[in-house]
Protein backbone atom coordinates (compact mmCIF):
# COMPACT_ATOMS: atom_id res chain seq x y z
CA UNK A 1 0.00 0.00 0.00
CA UNK A 2 0.94 3.99 -0.88
CA UNK A 3 1.97 6.05 2.37
CA UNK A 4 2.66 9.33 3.21
CA UNK A 5 6.13 10.51 3.00
CA UNK A 6 7.98 11.92 6.01
CA UNK A 7 8.06 15.47 3.97
CA UNK A 8 4.02 15.07 3.56
CA UNK A 9 3.58 14.18 6.88
CA UNK A 10 5.52 16.91 8.62
CA UNK A 11 3.22 18.78 6.00
CA UNK A 12 0.33 17.57 7.33
CA UNK A 13 0.91 18.25 10.88
CA UNK A 14 1.53 21.96 10.08
CA UNK A 15 -1.68 22.24 8.61
CA UNK A 16 -4.92 23.46 9.76
CA UNK A 17 -8.07 21.07 10.03
CA UNK A 18 -10.16 23.36 8.14
CA UNK A 19 -7.62 23.33 5.01
CA UNK A 20 -6.47 19.89 5.36
CA UNK A 21 -10.09 19.30 5.09
CA UNK A 22 -10.43 21.11 2.10
CA UNK A 23 -7.24 19.45 0.66
CA UNK A 24 -8.52 16.04 0.98
CA UNK A 25 -11.93 17.02 -0.13
CA UNK A 26 -9.96 18.46 -3.78
CA UNK A 27 -7.55 15.50 -3.89
CA UNK A 28 -10.27 12.76 -3.68
CA UNK A 29 -12.46 14.85 -6.13
CA UNK A 30 -9.54 13.96 -8.19
CA UNK A 31 -9.48 10.74 -8.04
CA UNK A 32 -13.15 10.06 -8.68
CA UNK A 33 -12.89 12.24 -11.83
CA UNK A 34 -10.37 9.91 -13.39
CA UNK A 35 -12.27 6.97 -12.63
CA UNK A 36 -15.41 8.82 -13.58
CA UNK A 37 -13.76 9.13 -17.07
CA UNK A 38 -12.97 5.58 -17.43
CA UNK A 39 -16.64 4.64 -16.79
CA UNK A 40 -17.97 6.82 -18.91
CA UNK A 41 -15.73 5.80 -21.62
CA UNK A 42 -17.53 2.14 -21.78
CA UNK A 43 -21.18 4.13 -22.60
CA UNK A 44 -20.74 7.41 -23.94
CA UNK A 45 -19.88 6.19 -26.99
CA UNK A 46 -23.17 3.66 -27.61
CA UNK A 47 -25.86 6.53 -28.65
CA UNK A 48 -23.18 7.92 -30.89
CA UNK A 49 -22.75 4.69 -32.91
CA UNK A 50 -25.67 5.67 -35.82
CA UNK A 51 -23.71 8.73 -36.25
CA UNK A 52 -20.09 7.44 -36.47
CA UNK A 53 -21.52 4.71 -38.60
CA UNK A 54 -23.03 7.61 -41.11
CA UNK A 55 -19.95 9.72 -40.86
CA UNK A 56 -16.87 7.62 -41.28
CA UNK A 57 -18.90 4.86 -43.22
CA UNK A 58 -18.02 1.85 -40.45
CA UNK A 59 -19.47 -1.53 -41.37
CA UNK A 60 -21.70 -3.82 -39.58
CA UNK A 61 -18.03 -5.36 -38.44
CA UNK A 62 -16.27 -2.14 -37.92
CA UNK A 63 -18.65 -0.62 -35.50
CA UNK A 64 -19.04 -2.66 -32.72
CA UNK A 65 -15.09 -2.68 -32.36
CA UNK A 66 -15.72 1.48 -31.46
CA UNK A 67 -16.64 0.32 -28.36
CA UNK A 68 -15.19 -2.96 -27.87
CA UNK A 69 -11.22 -2.06 -28.73
CA UNK A 70 -11.83 0.17 -25.48
CA UNK A 71 -13.16 -2.83 -23.03
CA UNK A 72 -10.51 -5.70 -24.47
CA UNK A 73 -7.21 -3.47 -23.88
CA UNK A 74 -9.04 -2.10 -20.62
CA UNK A 75 -9.70 -5.49 -19.48
CA UNK A 76 -6.52 -7.23 -20.83
CA UNK A 77 -3.94 -4.53 -19.03
CA UNK A 78 -6.01 -4.17 -15.75
CA UNK A 79 -4.05 -6.64 -14.73
CA UNK A 80 -0.52 -5.47 -15.14
CA UNK A 81 -1.61 -1.87 -14.15
CA UNK A 82 -1.38 -2.21 -10.36
CA UNK A 83 2.10 -4.07 -10.93
CA UNK A 84 3.57 -0.80 -12.89
CA UNK A 85 2.02 1.63 -10.61
CA UNK A 86 3.92 -0.16 -7.36
CA UNK A 87 7.47 -0.18 -9.61
CA UNK A 88 6.16 3.53 -10.86
CA UNK A 89 4.65 5.16 -8.05
CA UNK A 90 0.84 5.42 -8.20
CA UNK A 91 0.59 9.25 -8.61
CA UNK A 92 3.58 9.20 -11.81
CA UNK A 93 1.02 6.38 -13.22
CA UNK A 94 -1.91 8.14 -12.42
CA UNK A 95 -0.93 11.82 -14.12
CA UNK A 96 0.72 10.10 -17.03
CA UNK A 97 -2.48 8.00 -17.70
CA UNK A 98 -4.74 11.06 -17.43
CA UNK A 99 -2.15 13.24 -19.80
CA UNK A 100 -2.72 10.26 -21.95
CA UNK A 101 -6.39 9.86 -21.87
CA UNK A 102 -6.39 13.77 -22.64
CA UNK A 103 -4.19 13.20 -25.68
CA UNK A 104 -5.62 9.99 -27.14
CA UNK A 105 -8.83 11.68 -26.84
CA UNK A 106 -8.51 14.29 -29.24
CA UNK A 107 -6.68 11.77 -31.70
CA UNK A 108 -9.84 9.99 -31.70
CA UNK A 109 -11.77 12.99 -32.15
CA UNK A 110 -9.88 13.55 -35.39
CA UNK A 111 -10.26 9.85 -36.86
CA UNK A 112 -10.70 10.49 -40.48
CA UNK A 113 -11.64 6.97 -40.86
CA UNK A 114 -13.22 3.46 -38.36
CA UNK A 115 -9.51 1.75 -38.62
CA UNK A 116 -8.00 5.02 -37.24
CA UNK A 117 -10.83 5.56 -34.23
CA UNK A 118 -10.52 1.87 -33.51
CA UNK A 119 -7.00 2.15 -32.88
CA UNK A 120 -7.59 4.64 -30.95
CA UNK A 121 -10.10 3.59 -28.95
CA UNK A 122 -7.76 0.83 -27.80
CA UNK A 123 -4.68 2.94 -27.26
CA UNK A 124 -7.34 4.66 -24.74
CA UNK A 125 -8.07 2.00 -23.16
CA UNK A 126 -4.81 1.11 -22.32
CA UNK A 127 -4.40 5.12 -20.55
CA UNK A 128 -7.78 3.64 -18.82
CA UNK A 129 -6.46 0.96 -17.54
CA UNK A 130 -3.66 3.05 -15.50
CA UNK A 131 -5.80 4.77 -13.60
CA UNK A 132 -7.99 2.36 -11.56
CA UNK A 133 -5.43 1.03 -9.92
CA UNK A 134 -3.02 3.59 -9.35
CA UNK A 135 -6.33 5.55 -8.09
CA UNK A 136 -6.72 3.47 -5.25
CA UNK A 137 -3.78 3.40 -4.39
CA UNK A 138 -3.83 6.90 -3.82
CA UNK A 139 -6.94 6.83 -1.95
CA UNK A 140 -6.17 4.51 0.13
CA UNK A 141 -2.79 6.75 1.28
CA UNK A 142 -5.05 9.91 1.46
CA UNK A 143 -7.43 8.26 3.74
CA UNK A 144 -5.41 5.51 6.66
CA UNK A 145 -7.73 5.38 8.59
CA UNK A 146 -9.45 1.57 8.09
CA UNK A 147 -13.27 3.24 8.70
CA UNK A 148 -12.72 6.59 6.58
CA UNK A 149 -10.95 4.46 3.92
CA UNK A 150 -13.40 2.38 3.25
CA UNK A 151 -15.98 5.49 3.22
CA UNK A 152 -14.09 6.66 1.06
CA UNK A 153 -13.55 3.88 -1.11
CA UNK A 154 -17.41 3.56 -0.79
CA UNK A 155 -17.97 7.38 -2.13
CA UNK A 156 -15.69 6.81 -4.87
CA UNK A 157 -17.04 3.96 -6.38
CA UNK A 158 -20.71 5.10 -5.95
CA UNK A 159 -19.55 8.50 -7.51
CA UNK A 160 -17.61 7.23 -10.27
CA UNK A 161 -20.58 4.92 -11.33
CA UNK A 162 -22.48 7.60 -12.01
CA UNK A 163 -20.33 7.67 -15.50
CA UNK A 164 -22.25 4.91 -16.57
CA UNK A 165 -25.49 6.41 -15.49
CA UNK A 166 -24.91 9.60 -17.21
CA UNK A 167 -23.09 8.34 -20.49
CA UNK A 168 -25.61 7.65 -22.38
CA UNK A 169 -27.59 10.92 -21.84
CA UNK A 170 -24.16 12.81 -21.63
CA UNK A 171 -23.16 11.58 -25.01
CA UNK A 172 -26.84 12.14 -26.72
CA UNK A 173 -26.88 15.42 -26.04
CA UNK A 174 -23.26 15.96 -27.25
CA UNK A 175 -23.88 14.17 -30.44
CA UNK A 176 -26.97 16.16 -30.44
CA UNK A 177 -25.00 19.08 -30.43
CA UNK A 178 -22.08 18.47 -32.70
CA UNK A 179 -21.94 14.82 -33.60
CA UNK A 180 -19.85 12.56 -32.23
CA UNK A 181 -16.75 13.38 -32.44
CA UNK A 182 -17.61 16.31 -29.35
CA UNK A 183 -17.65 13.12 -26.82
CA UNK A 184 -14.44 13.08 -27.25
CA UNK A 185 -13.83 16.68 -27.19
CA UNK A 186 -15.30 17.00 -23.91
CA UNK A 187 -12.50 14.44 -21.98
CA UNK A 188 -9.37 17.30 -22.57
CA UNK A 189 -11.06 19.74 -20.13
CA UNK A 190 -12.86 16.77 -17.57
CA UNK A 191 -8.79 15.71 -17.47
CA UNK A 192 -7.37 19.18 -16.70
CA UNK A 193 -9.99 19.50 -13.86
CA UNK A 194 -8.53 16.14 -12.22
CA UNK A 195 -5.29 17.04 -13.21
CA UNK A 196 -5.03 20.31 -11.42
CA UNK A 197 -5.33 19.34 -7.94
CA UNK A 198 -3.64 16.36 -8.20
CA UNK A 199 0.16 17.30 -7.75
CA UNK A 200 -1.12 17.73 -3.66
CA UNK A 201 -1.27 13.66 -3.87
CA UNK A 202 0.80 11.16 -2.22
CA UNK A 203 4.32 11.52 -4.24
CA UNK A 204 5.76 8.04 -2.44
CA UNK A 205 7.16 5.69 -4.32
CA UNK A 206 7.21 2.17 -2.85
CA UNK A 207 9.71 -0.19 -3.03
CA UNK A 208 8.14 -3.07 -5.15
CA UNK A 209 10.08 -5.77 -7.10
CA UNK A 210 6.85 -6.86 -8.44
CA UNK A 211 7.22 -7.84 -12.46
CA UNK A 212 4.97 -7.37 -14.88
CA UNK A 213 3.96 -10.89 -16.34
CA UNK A 214 4.03 -9.84 -20.40
CA UNK A 215 3.48 -13.09 -21.83
CA UNK A 216 0.55 -13.78 -19.86
CA UNK A 217 -0.93 -10.02 -20.16
CA UNK A 218 -0.78 -10.52 -24.35
CA UNK A 219 -2.05 -13.96 -23.98
CA UNK A 220 -5.40 -12.57 -22.56
CA UNK A 221 -5.66 -9.32 -24.28
CA UNK A 222 -4.95 -11.72 -27.70
CA UNK A 223 -7.61 -14.38 -26.73
CA UNK A 224 -10.23 -11.88 -25.38
CA UNK A 225 -9.79 -9.75 -28.55
CA UNK A 226 -10.35 -12.77 -30.93
CA UNK A 227 -13.18 -14.41 -29.34
CA UNK A 228 -14.66 -10.93 -29.41
CA UNK A 229 -14.17 -10.06 -33.22
CA UNK A 230 -14.85 -13.71 -33.91
CA UNK A 231 -18.58 -13.14 -32.37
CA UNK A 232 -19.04 -9.64 -34.19
CA UNK A 233 -17.77 -10.93 -37.26
CA UNK A 234 -20.18 -13.63 -37.54
CA UNK A 235 -22.88 -12.04 -36.40
CA UNK A 236 -22.18 -9.39 -39.00
CA UNK A 237 -21.05 -11.63 -41.92
CA UNK A 238 -21.94 -14.99 -40.95
CA UNK A 239 -20.72 -18.11 -39.86
CA UNK A 240 -20.19 -19.50 -43.58
CA UNK A 241 -16.75 -17.83 -43.85
CA UNK A 242 -13.89 -19.19 -42.28
CA UNK A 243 -12.77 -16.35 -40.46
CA UNK A 244 -14.87 -15.98 -37.73
CA UNK A 245 -14.27 -19.95 -36.93
CA UNK A 246 -10.26 -19.17 -37.31
CA UNK A 247 -10.78 -16.06 -34.88
CA UNK A 248 -12.40 -17.85 -32.33
CA UNK A 249 -9.57 -21.20 -32.59
CA UNK A 250 -7.11 -18.49 -31.99
CA UNK A 251 -8.91 -16.93 -28.99
CA UNK A 252 -9.55 -20.75 -27.79
CA UNK A 253 -5.47 -21.67 -28.43
CA UNK A 254 -4.85 -18.08 -26.27
CA UNK A 255 -6.06 -19.07 -23.28
CA UNK A 256 -5.25 -22.69 -23.14
CA UNK A 257 -1.60 -21.06 -24.05
CA UNK A 258 -2.04 -18.42 -20.65
CA UNK A 259 -3.02 -21.42 -18.78
CA UNK A 260 0.43 -23.04 -19.08
CA UNK A 261 1.81 -20.02 -19.64
CA UNK A 262 0.84 -18.85 -16.16
CA UNK A 263 1.76 -21.88 -14.13
CA UNK A 264 5.43 -21.49 -14.95
CA UNK A 265 5.73 -17.53 -14.65
CA UNK A 266 7.69 -16.61 -11.93
CA UNK A 267 5.21 -13.67 -11.32
CA UNK A 268 2.05 -14.54 -12.84
CA UNK A 269 -1.14 -12.25 -14.06
CA UNK A 270 -3.50 -14.78 -12.80
CA UNK A 271 -1.80 -17.24 -10.00
CA UNK A 272 -2.97 -20.77 -10.19
CA UNK A 273 -3.04 -20.76 -6.70
CA UNK A 274 -5.76 -17.94 -6.98
CA UNK A 275 -7.84 -19.50 -9.36
CA UNK A 276 -7.88 -23.17 -8.16
CA UNK A 277 -10.68 -21.43 -5.60
CA UNK A 278 -13.62 -22.33 -6.40
CA UNK A 279 -14.79 -19.40 -4.12
CA UNK A 280 -13.05 -17.13 -6.52
CA UNK A 281 -14.04 -18.80 -9.76
CA UNK A 282 -17.76 -18.14 -8.63
CA UNK A 283 -16.68 -14.55 -7.99
CA UNK A 284 -14.97 -14.06 -11.70
CA UNK A 285 -18.10 -15.74 -13.38
CA UNK A 286 -20.80 -13.95 -11.65
CA UNK A 287 -19.02 -10.77 -12.30
CA UNK A 288 -18.16 -11.49 -16.01
CA UNK A 289 -21.60 -12.98 -16.55
CA UNK A 290 -23.44 -10.16 -14.72
CA UNK A 291 -21.23 -7.23 -16.82
CA UNK A 292 -21.68 -9.08 -20.01
CA UNK A 293 -25.69 -8.97 -19.60
CA UNK A 294 -26.24 -6.02 -18.10
CA UNK A 295 -23.47 -4.04 -20.83
CA UNK A 296 -24.41 -6.05 -23.59
CA UNK A 297 -28.84 -4.83 -22.86
CA UNK A 298 -27.53 -1.58 -22.15
CA UNK A 299 -25.93 -1.06 -25.78
CA UNK A 300 -28.52 -3.30 -27.68
CA UNK A 301 -31.07 -1.28 -26.19
CA UNK A 302 -29.91 2.07 -27.10
CA UNK A 303 -29.10 0.49 -30.73
CA UNK A 304 -32.74 -0.81 -31.19
CA UNK A 305 -34.97 2.75 -29.71
CA UNK A 306 -32.18 4.89 -32.54
CA UNK A 307 -32.82 2.41 -35.11
CA UNK A 308 -36.34 0.66 -34.21
CA UNK A 309 -38.24 3.59 -32.68
CA UNK A 310 -36.28 6.49 -34.82
CA UNK A 311 -35.22 8.28 -31.01
CA UNK A 312 -32.24 10.86 -31.57
CA UNK A 313 -29.39 10.06 -29.57
CA UNK A 314 -30.30 12.79 -27.01
CA UNK A 315 -33.58 11.20 -27.04
CA UNK A 316 -32.48 7.64 -26.43
CA UNK A 317 -30.56 8.63 -23.66
CA UNK A 318 -33.56 10.26 -22.21
CA UNK A 319 -35.34 7.53 -22.39
CA UNK A 320 -33.15 5.09 -21.00
CA UNK A 321 -32.29 7.29 -17.59
CA UNK A 322 -35.06 4.75 -15.62
CA UNK A 323 -32.30 1.99 -16.21
CA UNK A 324 -29.57 3.94 -16.21
CA UNK A 325 -29.89 6.35 -13.12
CA UNK A 326 -30.26 3.32 -10.63
CA UNK A 327 -26.53 2.22 -11.25
CA UNK A 328 -25.73 5.47 -9.55
CA UNK A 329 -26.95 4.39 -6.31
CA UNK A 330 -27.39 0.80 -5.85
CA UNK A 331 -23.87 0.02 -5.47
CA UNK A 332 -24.46 1.70 -2.11
CA UNK A 333 -27.69 -0.69 -1.75
CA UNK A 334 -25.64 -3.86 -2.42
CA UNK A 335 -22.53 -3.13 0.57
CA UNK A 336 -25.70 -2.99 3.13
CA UNK A 337 -27.29 -5.92 1.64
CA UNK A 338 -24.18 -7.81 1.63
CA UNK A 339 -23.62 -6.64 5.11
CA UNK A 340 -26.97 -7.89 6.49
CA UNK A 341 -27.78 -10.82 3.62
CA UNK A 342 -24.09 -12.32 3.05
CA UNK A 343 -22.72 -12.32 -0.69
CA UNK A 344 -23.73 -15.23 -2.19
CA UNK A 345 -27.58 -14.51 -1.56
CA UNK A 346 -27.18 -10.98 -3.10
CA UNK A 347 -25.18 -12.30 -5.96
CA UNK A 348 -28.04 -14.79 -6.14
CA UNK A 349 -30.49 -12.68 -6.44
CA UNK A 350 -29.21 -9.90 -8.82
CA UNK A 351 -28.51 -12.91 -11.65
CA UNK A 352 -32.13 -14.24 -10.91
CA UNK A 353 -33.38 -10.36 -11.78
CA UNK A 354 -30.86 -10.43 -14.80
CA UNK A 355 -33.03 -13.40 -15.78
CA UNK A 356 -36.35 -12.34 -15.21
CA UNK A 357 -35.36 -8.89 -16.93
CA UNK A 358 -34.18 -10.95 -20.06
CA UNK A 359 -37.17 -13.59 -19.98
CA UNK A 360 -39.93 -10.39 -19.46
CA UNK A 361 -37.61 -8.45 -22.55
CA UNK A 362 -37.94 -11.74 -25.04
CA UNK A 363 -41.98 -12.04 -24.39
CA UNK A 364 -42.40 -8.61 -25.87
CA UNK A 365 -40.51 -8.44 -28.40
CA UNK A 366 -39.92 -5.79 -30.96
CA UNK A 367 -43.26 -4.47 -30.35
CA UNK A 368 -42.40 -3.59 -27.20
CA UNK A 369 -44.14 -0.59 -25.03
CA UNK A 370 -41.75 1.52 -23.28
CA UNK A 371 -42.95 1.25 -20.07
CA UNK A 372 -42.93 -2.49 -19.86
CA UNK A 373 -39.47 -2.14 -21.16
CA UNK A 374 -38.03 -0.18 -18.93
CA UNK A 375 -39.35 -2.66 -16.03
CA UNK A 376 -37.31 -4.93 -17.98
CA UNK A 377 -34.09 -2.36 -18.05
CA UNK A 378 -34.36 -1.89 -14.65
CA UNK A 379 -34.44 -5.35 -13.86
CA UNK A 380 -31.32 -5.93 -15.70
CA UNK A 381 -29.96 -2.43 -13.40
CA UNK A 382 -30.52 -4.37 -10.59
CA UNK A 383 -28.84 -7.56 -11.64
CA UNK A 384 -25.98 -5.56 -12.85
CA UNK A 385 -25.33 -3.16 -10.35
CA UNK A 386 -26.02 -5.58 -7.03
CA UNK A 387 -23.82 -8.25 -8.19
CA UNK A 388 -20.21 -6.01 -8.85
CA UNK A 389 -20.14 -4.69 -5.36
CA UNK A 390 -20.92 -8.25 -3.99
CA UNK A 391 -18.06 -10.13 -5.94
CA UNK A 392 -15.76 -7.64 -4.86
CA UNK A 393 -16.56 -7.79 -1.26
CA UNK A 394 -16.65 -11.52 -1.72
CA UNK A 395 -13.24 -11.71 -3.35
CA UNK A 396 -11.89 -9.77 -0.39
CA UNK A 397 -12.52 -12.82 1.64
CA UNK A 398 -12.26 -15.68 -0.65
CA UNK A 399 -8.28 -14.22 -2.09
CA UNK A 400 -5.43 -15.78 0.02
CA UNK A 401 -4.19 -12.37 1.87
CA UNK A 402 -1.08 -12.71 0.08
CA UNK A 403 -3.00 -12.19 -3.30
CA UNK A 404 -5.84 -10.04 -1.95
CA UNK A 405 -4.81 -6.94 -4.37
CA UNK A 406 -4.09 -9.68 -7.49
CA UNK A 407 -7.58 -11.04 -6.74
CA UNK A 408 -9.07 -8.07 -6.98
CA UNK A 409 -7.50 -7.07 -10.00
CA UNK A 410 -8.29 -9.93 -11.64
CA UNK A 411 -12.19 -9.42 -10.64
CA UNK A 412 -11.57 -6.27 -12.54
CA UNK A 413 -10.48 -7.37 -15.37
CA UNK A 414 -13.38 -10.25 -15.51
CA UNK A 415 -16.31 -7.73 -15.79
CA UNK A 416 -14.56 -5.66 -17.84
CA UNK A 417 -14.20 -8.47 -20.29
CA UNK A 418 -17.59 -9.84 -19.65
CA UNK A 419 -18.84 -6.05 -21.13
CA UNK A 420 -16.89 -6.28 -24.10
CA UNK A 421 -17.89 -9.90 -24.92
CA UNK A 422 -21.50 -8.69 -23.87
CA UNK A 423 -21.03 -5.95 -26.75
CA UNK A 424 -20.22 -9.06 -29.06
CA UNK A 425 -22.86 -11.22 -28.16
CA UNK A 426 -25.82 -9.24 -27.27
CA UNK A 427 -25.00 -5.45 -28.11
CA UNK A 428 -24.87 -6.18 -31.84
CA UNK A 429 -28.31 -7.92 -32.23
CA UNK A 430 -31.10 -6.54 -33.99
CA UNK A 431 -34.01 -8.65 -32.62
CA UNK A 432 -35.57 -7.71 -29.26
CA UNK A 433 -36.70 -11.13 -28.31
CA UNK A 434 -33.38 -12.81 -29.50
CA UNK A 435 -31.57 -10.23 -27.18
CA UNK A 436 -33.66 -11.03 -23.89
CA UNK A 437 -33.45 -14.90 -24.46
CA UNK A 438 -29.62 -14.23 -24.51
CA UNK A 439 -29.67 -12.29 -21.41
CA UNK A 440 -32.11 -14.61 -19.57
CA UNK A 441 -30.02 -18.08 -20.70
CA UNK A 442 -26.79 -16.18 -19.49
CA UNK A 443 -28.68 -15.59 -16.72
CA UNK A 444 -29.63 -18.50 -15.43
CA UNK A 445 -26.36 -20.57 -16.47
CA UNK A 446 -24.73 -17.75 -14.37
CA UNK A 447 -26.12 -18.74 -11.20
CA UNK A 448 -26.36 -21.95 -11.57
CA UNK A 449 -22.89 -21.90 -12.26
CA UNK A 450 -21.96 -19.55 -8.89
CA UNK A 451 -24.55 -22.28 -6.82
CA UNK A 452 -21.94 -25.06 -8.45
CA UNK A 453 -18.56 -23.27 -7.45
CA UNK A 454 -19.92 -22.16 -4.13
CA UNK A 455 -21.09 -25.66 -3.28
CA UNK A 456 -18.42 -27.28 -4.19
CA UNK A 457 -15.87 -24.72 -2.43
CA UNK A 458 -18.49 -25.36 1.12
CA UNK A 459 -18.06 -29.14 0.61
CA UNK A 460 -14.66 -30.68 2.86
CA UNK A 461 -12.26 -32.28 0.32
CA UNK A 462 -12.27 -36.29 1.53
CA UNK A 463 -9.94 -37.51 3.96
CA UNK A 464 -6.74 -39.01 2.62
CA UNK A 465 -7.05 -43.38 2.57
CA UNK A 466 -4.51 -44.25 4.80
CA UNK A 467 -1.98 -46.98 3.06
CA UNK A 468 -2.72 -50.48 3.75
CA UNK A 469 -0.01 -52.23 6.43
CA UNK A 470 2.24 -54.56 5.02
CA UNK A 471 1.73 -58.44 4.98
CA UNK A 472 4.23 -59.52 7.27
CA UNK A 473 2.71 -56.94 10.02
CA UNK A 474 5.99 -54.68 10.31
CA UNK A 475 5.35 -50.96 10.21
Amino acid sequence: MTVLGKSETREAARTPPEAAAGRSAALFASLVLGNFLVILDTSVLNVALPDVRRDLGASPTELPWTVDAYTVVLAGLLLASGSIADRLGPRRVYRLAMTLFAVLSLACAAAPNAPSLIVGRALLGAAAAGLVPASLALLAALYPEPAERSRAIGAWAALSSSGFATGPLIGGALVGLDGWRLVFLVNPALVLLALLPSRGLSGHRPRSSAKVDWPGLLLSVVGLAAVAFGLIDARGQGWARPLPIVALAVGVVAFALLSQVERRAPAPALPPRLISLNRVRANLVAGALSSLIFYGALLGLTLWLIRDRGYSPLHAGVALLPMTLPAGFLPLVAGRSVARFGARRVILAGLSASAVGGVLMAALGNGAPYVPLMVAGVLLTFGGTMVVPAVSADMAAAAPPDLAATGQGAQSAARIGGVALGVAIIGTQTNLRLMGLIVAIAGVVAALAVVALLHAAATPAPAATPAPAPADGTA
